[in-house]
């Protein structure tokens, strides 16, 4: 079934940029296809990926096969992995964002920096990529490079990813476990929320423990977003948001980006790729009854995680969206869904 018999995507996490980092795929092959992981052209096209937020990620040294290994059993409860130094993260940050702009240039994908940007190139059939940082290791305390990234595309920013930064303390890896993990930000961090407001970047609330999450609701003008988070009361992962977060969300009229991560959608926390789109319609369903069909969308994670191999990659897409017509979503539903609703949060939040 192609990708054009339903609405396209904008979605709300990838981590393609640190896979050409690492040299597990190259630009040529993103922009041809033959890529390995989830996203290239081609597949993208095939499968109606229109456009998304493109992770900048710095690694740390425990973040390999054993740390994604653990996450196979029954339970796990993996440390925070240690803070990653800000010159060694500036260089790893600026290698990714050279990878995106090289892209751009090469026709692969536009950079968009408003809403408009983004609705002319999904418009023009182009890649929307969205500048995103997860984990905020690449900014100072004077937030100089904040300055600089946003002046070069970054639109949306996490303060943490699960290892702690001079913003904050990211949640670890626990399941089955409650987000509530430790302390919240940093009085540097609270800067960085309003720094961020200011700029018109959005906040992501998808890797903050708990406290971090409070605090960025207490500081924040703008709407509340977990660009790439699950539903807790499905799979209690210290990563998901509980029934209270949600509400609070909701209140604020912000947005949660559906993850397709294993981890995250499996009740049993498990990470293995033998699940059925069922179980990420569970988690669309409870999501659209605590927030309302306005602040739901897609998250997936691609190329930061493993997925149902029912949908195996972005070519996959199209069997998701046959699921979720078929689960009962209408078609005004299903537009928002897939990009309305990311474009209207978009639109609260970022500024030119």
């Amino acid at each position: 079934m192609s990708g054009d018999t339903f609405p396209p995507i904008f979605d709300g996490h990838n981590d393609l940029l640190f896979q050409l980092h690492r040299g597990a795929v190259t630009r040529e092959a993103v922009a041809r296809g033959g890529a390995t992981g989830h996203i290239d052209l081609p597949r993208a096209r095939a499968g109606g990926l229109a456009g998304g937020m493109f992770a900048i990620f710095v690694p740390g040294r425990l973040e390999g096969e054993s740390f994604m290994r653990a996450m196979e059993a029954a339970s796990y409860d993996l440390p925070l992995p240690e803070a990653v130094g800000w010159p060694d993260s500036v260089r790893v940050a600026a290698s990714q964002a050279a990878h995106l702009f090289a892209l751009d240039r090469a026709g692969a994908l536009a950079v968009c920096r408003t809403v408009p940007e983004i609705e002319a190139a999904m418009g023009a059939g182009v890649l929307a990529a969205v500048m995103h940082m997860e984990g905020a290791e690449a900014i100072d305390a004077e937030f100089h490079m904040l300055e600089v990234f946003h002046a070069a595309g970054l639109r949306s920013l996490g303060p943490v990813w699960s290892r702690p930064t001079i913003f904050g303390h990211g949640v670890p890896m626990r399941f089955p476990g409650d987000p509530d993990t430790g302390p919240g930000l940093t009085d540097c961090g609270r800067a960085l929320v309003r720094a961020c407001n200011d700029l018109g970047i959005l906040i992501d609330l998808s890797h903050l423990n708990e406290k971090g999450f409070d605090d960025v609701a207490r500081i924040s003008d703008a709407p509340l977003v977990a660009t790439h988070s699950n539903a807790h009361a499905l799979c209690p992962s210290t990563r998901n948001l509980t029934d209270r977060q949600l509400a609070v969300i909701a209140e604020r009229d912000g947005l949660v980006g559906l993850n397709f991560a294993a981890v995250f959608l499996r009740p049993d926390g498990r990470m293995r790729t033998d699940f059925g789109i069922d179980v990420m319609l569970r988690h669309l369903d409870h999501l659209i009854d605590r927030l309302g069909e306005d602040r739901v969308a897609l998250g997936s994670d691609f190329d930061g995680a493993l997925v149902s191999r029912e949908i195996g990659d972005a070519a996959g897409l199209p069997a998701l969206r046959a699921a979720m017509r078929a689960h009962g979503y209408d078609a005004a539903l299903m537009a928002k869904l897939c990009n309305g609703n990311w474009l209207r949060v978009l639109g609260a939040t970022l500024r030119p």
